[in-house]
Parts: C-alpha cells; sequence; structure tokens
C-alpha cells in the first residue's frame, strides 16, 4: 500500500444481490463493513449457502479492529458466524436490532460474541478508525449508515437505504446528517445500487396498507403471508390487518419465530393483545379467522411456503385459500417463486403478489433518491456497491449525471482493491474473491467442478460401464455391461455401444495398454462419442474397470 492511504476491498456484493462485506485498511489495521451470505440459484444444486472469500483475511484476523453491521438482514450478516469460527473475538458493532439478531444466530452456532450498541449520531474511535453512524431507512428498522475518518481520507458507506418520507417507525433517513458530513468532505462514498435502474422515488411503505386490507376483506378462508423472516414492517401491518378483520396470526418457521420474538421483546415490533396464537392451537379455530405468516418469499425449497405448496407440510394450502407474497424477487429467484405460485394455484388457492396487486414495497433507493444523496454529500469520489452489474452500472451513471466525473466513479467487481491516496480514488488490483460454498456441514470443500458434475446428472444422467479384465491374458473376462440412470432413452439401445467397447479395448489390450486408468478413459471416450452423435446426450459416463 501507498504510504498514508486508505485501501477497499469488497469481498462480496458488487455483480451480486448479497454477501456483502467490504474491507477497510489502513497503517496496517482492517475495517470490515458487513459480512452477509448470498443464496443459491439453481446453477447451485445441493448449496445451502453462499460466503464472501475470506482468504484475503487469511493471516490477518488479529489486524482487524471490528465488523461494523449496517443493518440485519441475512445478506448483511449471515456469513458473520463463519468467520467468527476462525476468531470469535472480533467485536461486532451495530444497532441493538442488528446485534440482537445476529446474537440469536451465533448462539445456534455456539459462539458468544463481543459486541457494541450503537445509534444514530453516536460517534466511537477505534484504533486508527474513527467512526460516526448515521440513521438510514430501510425494510428493516434500526438501519444504519458508517461514516469512516481516517488520516488518509474519509469514507461514508450508506448500507440499503431508501428515503421513504413516511416510514411506518418515523424514522427517516437522516439527510442533514448527510449534507454535514459532505461539507466536512467525503473522499469516497459507497452507494447502494439495487434499485438504481428504477426511475423517480420508491414508494413509501403505508401505500401498501390499503392493498393488504383488500386481501384480507376478500378472503374468503385462511390467509397464508410469506416474507423475509427480519421484515418486521411487514408483519407489523399484517399483524394491523389481522386485528382488523379480527383474525389470529401464528408464525410458522424457526426464523421467522425467532426474529419476531427478538423484534417484539425490544420494541420494534407491536403485537396488538390477543391476536397472536400458537401455530398448534389453529385446528380449534375456523378457517375465515386464521392468518399465517411463515418464510419462502423467495421460492427457497425448504422454507415453509415451498413445502405447502409440495404437499410436504403440516399445513395443507386448500381451495379458496388465500396465500400473499408480501416481498420483491431478487433477482435470480424468478424460476423458483413462479414454481411455488403455479403449485399453490393448482392446489387452488388465490396467490396475490407484488405481480398482480401493490402488497410490496422495496427498500433501496430509486434513481431519484440516489440523485439527491449525490447532490447532498457532493463526494469526490464514488463507488457503487451491492447489485448486479446493470445496477451497478447505472448507479455510476446517476454520479456522472451531478457532476463528479467519470474517472472519479469506480465500477469493480468482488476482490477489486481500491486505494484512496490524497483525496483520488483508483483501482490498483484485486485480490482472489470466489465463491465460498456452505454445504451441508461443509464449509468451502465444494468445488466448481463438484458443482459441474451435479449439473450433468441434474440434466443428463449417467451411464456406467464395468469390464472385468483377465489378470493373466489381458482379455475381457466379462462386460462390458452398462447402466443407465435418468435417460429417457429405453436401456436397450445402448447395447448398440456394446461392440465398440469391446472393440477399442480389445485394440488398447492388443497395444499393450494393461493400466485400469488408460483403459477406463478409452471406455469414457467411446461411450461418449457414440452417445452424444446418436442420441445427443452428454450424460456422466462412469467406467469400471476390474482386473481379475
Amino acid at each position: 500500500m501507498p504510504a498514508n492511504s486508505l485501501r477497499v476491498i469488497a469481498l462480496g456484493g458488487l455483480g451480486e444481490v448479497g454477501r456483502n462485506m467490504t474491507v477497510l485498511e489502513t497503517q496496517g489495521r482492517l475495517l470490515i463493513i458487513d459480512c452477509g451470505v448470498l443464496f443459491p440459484e439453481d446453477h447451485h444444486p445441493g448449496i445451502d449457502l453462499i460466503l464472501p472469500d475470506f482468504e484475503y483475511l487469511d493471516g490477518r484476523l488479529d489486524d482487524i479492529e471490528a465488523i461494523v453491521l449496517t443493518h440485519g438482514h441475512e445478506d448483511h450478516i449471515g456469513a458473520v458466524p463463519f468467520l467468527l469460527k476462525r476468531k470469535p473475538d472480533i467485536p461486532l458493532i451495530g444497532s441493538q436490532l442488528t446485534l440482537a439478531l445476529i446474537e440469536a444466530k451465533l448462539k445456534e452456532h455456539r459462539i458468544k460474541p463481543y459486541t457494541l450498541t450503537v445509534k444514530e449520531g453516536q460517534r466511537e474511535k477505534l484504533g486508527v478508525f474513527d467512526l460516526e453512524f448515521v440513521a438510514v431507512n430501510h425494510s428493516i428498522p434500526d438501519a444504519l449508515a458508517v461514516f469512516v475518518r481516517t488520516a488518509a481520507g474519509t469514507l461514508l458507506h450508506t448500507g440499503d437505504f431508501k428515503m421513504d418520507q413516511l416510514p411506518l417507525d418515523g424514522r427517516l433517513t437522516d439527510l442533514r446528517a448527510f449534507a454535514r458530513l459532505g461539507d466536512e468532505g467525503v473522499d469516497l462514498f459507497l452507494t447502494d445500487s439495487t434499485n438504481a435502474e428504477v426511475p423517480g422515488f420508491t414508494t413509501p411503505e403505508r401505500e401498501i396498507a390499503p392493498a393488504i386490507d383488500t386481501v384480507f376483506r376478500n378472503a374468503q378462508r385462511r390467509i397464508i403471508v410469506a416474507c423475509f423472516s427480519s421484515h418486521v414492517h411487514r408483519v407489523q401491518q399484517v399483524l394491523d390487518a389481522a386485528a382488523k378483520h379480527g383474525r389470529k396470526v401464528a408464525m410458522v418457521g424457526r426464523s421467522m419465530v425467532r426474529n419476531m420474538g427478538i423484534a417484539a421483546e425490544l420494541g420494534y415490533l407491536h403485537v396488538p393483545d390477543g391476536v397472536l396464537v400458537d401455530v398448534k392451537k389453529l385446528d380449534n379455530l375456523p378457517d375465515n379467522k386464521v392468518v399465517l405468516i411463515c418464510t419462502g418469499s423467495q421460492g427457497e425449497p425448504m422454507a415453509a411456503l415451498s413445502r405447502m405448496a409440495n404437499r410436504d407440510h403440516r399445513i395443507e394450502v386448500g381451495k379458496d385459500d388465500t396465500v400473499l407474497l408480501a416481498s420483491s424477487l431478487i433477482p435470480g429467484n424468478e424460476n423458483a417463486v413462479y414454481r411455488v405460485i403455479n403449485g399453490l394455484m393448482m392446489l387452488g388457492a388465490k396467490v396475490v403478489h407484488r405481480g398482480n396487486a401493490k402488497v410490496h414495497v422495496s427498500g433501496h433507493a430509486s434513481a431519484g433518491e440516489l440523485l439527491y444523496c449525490y447532490n447532498i454529500v457532493r463526494p469526490r469520489n464514488v463507488m457503487p456497491v451491492h447489485g448486479e452489474w446493470r445496477h451497478l452500472i447505472a448507479n455510476a451513471d446517476l454520479a456522472v449525471a451531478t457532476g463528479i466525473p467519470r474517472e472519479r466513479v469506480l465500477v469493480t467487481t468482488d476482490g477489486g482493491v481500491i486505494d484512496l491516496v490524497k483525496g483520488r480514488a483508483s483501482v490498483v488490483g484485486e485480490v482472489p474473491c470466489g465463491f465460498i460454498y456452505v454445504d451441508g456441514s461443509s464449509v468451502g470443500e465444494t468445488t466448481e467442478t463438484l458443482l459441474k458434475d451435479r449439473r450433468i446428472l441434474r440434466d443428463e444422467g449417467f451411464i456406467t460401464c464395468i469390464v472385468v479384465i483377465d489378470a493373466s491374458t489381458g482379455k475381457i473376462a466379462a462386460g462390458p455391461e452398462i447402466t443407465a440412470r435418468g435417460f429417457a432413452e429405453d436401456q436397450a439401445v445402448l447395447d448398440q455401444v456394446i461392440p465398440k467397447v469391446e472393440q477399442a479395448l480389445a485394440e488398447a489390450i492388443g497395444n499393450g495398454v494393461r493400466d485400469e486408468y488408460q483403459l477406463q478413459q478409452i471406455i469414457r471416450r467411446t461411450i461418449g462419442g457414440w452417445v452424444g452423435g446418436k442420441i445427443r446426450r452428454r450424460p456422466m459416463i462412469i467406467p469400471v474397470v476390474i482386473e481379475a
């Protein structure tokens, strides 16, 4: 690093919606802002979660001053347990609700963290980093932006935010603080890009209350609401609607019950008297008096709503039930969500979602709000964060439109390294930053090669070929025996390739080839070439050669 510089390394969140994590470095010390997960898509078969790549931190865990958590969503706090398993005493800094949510998660991992609770307007000195926290409005209460002062320059990180002027909890994004920090001087502005492509302003949360009320008024039987397990505002609106229409509410799903219990205990969720009941008591209530709040709004296969759609849950969705998907679609989840919607509708349910009713608003600033921020803060350099490549580009264009020179707007991908020196930021390189997969109990052991094999098995099936070679003569003693799985064609069609395998092996053995691996490769090439040319398929081929 150059002398008297501030280095910024994004280990996630650039080029994807999730696994947000940014590392700041100056004078040999590190500060981490957020540490979240990315949820797997269809091309990640068997994967539970995707983590940021911690390789850059190897050997430097003792240099970390703290992890600052901007808010309590999984894409910002979900990977904290996996990092703390490497060094459990790294301090966590965040608001009251954010820390309560991560502490509950860490308890499941048997980690007791060191925490520091902060609130808007508070200032904390952590070694070479001087932090000030600013209130921002988001789809979860108690979200914070963080302003970082160092000897090398200043940095303002918005976290996820929007500028709702009529927030349900009355907590506005503090634009006066943004303006004050702008007057002091913001050398590098890291801004949420998720909604940068959306023109205008994000709809206020209050405006969806009438749509939710309409759903409750028209519902004939049960109402099943699916949303994120941390979306306190949306759950509050559902509880209020249930109380108004004389319905009882039950929470379904471990994370939903846990998070809403925490929110209620801390005063962020206000539960009307007599509305909340245990899910086990629902059988004693008439269907038109029941509301269920569950997870699964993104089509997650193991979440409650997906299991209901697949009839793999104790709660059976039936005719005239109403299912309310009270969330937006995370990019990449569209197919999974529509599969769930179709499954529910096949069971006779009416599905209300953002596509056919105004039942959700985004938690992220749209283009108009971002323009206001750039004009208020007037940063010297900008680094769009949190979004796919198209979101980052759109955000960069907004910054340029407000007069920030194009060369001072830095669009980079995960692993990009930015140095701030004397008020000028520039991309100076990159660090390794691959996907780290959580696969059952293993972390980081699943590779892209393994996922490719899984995709082939899922999409193309596999063929096994067993051949026994006489150890003394080198001739085929038994087989080839060919078996296929996941293959649409009649197994008998594979009998056509047996003579080709026998001929290829005979020629190889005749030429002195006796190594089992080489014979396996000959079988694989022979069967693969024939299947590809004859059947137009590319299955996984597993040859087995046994000497006897």
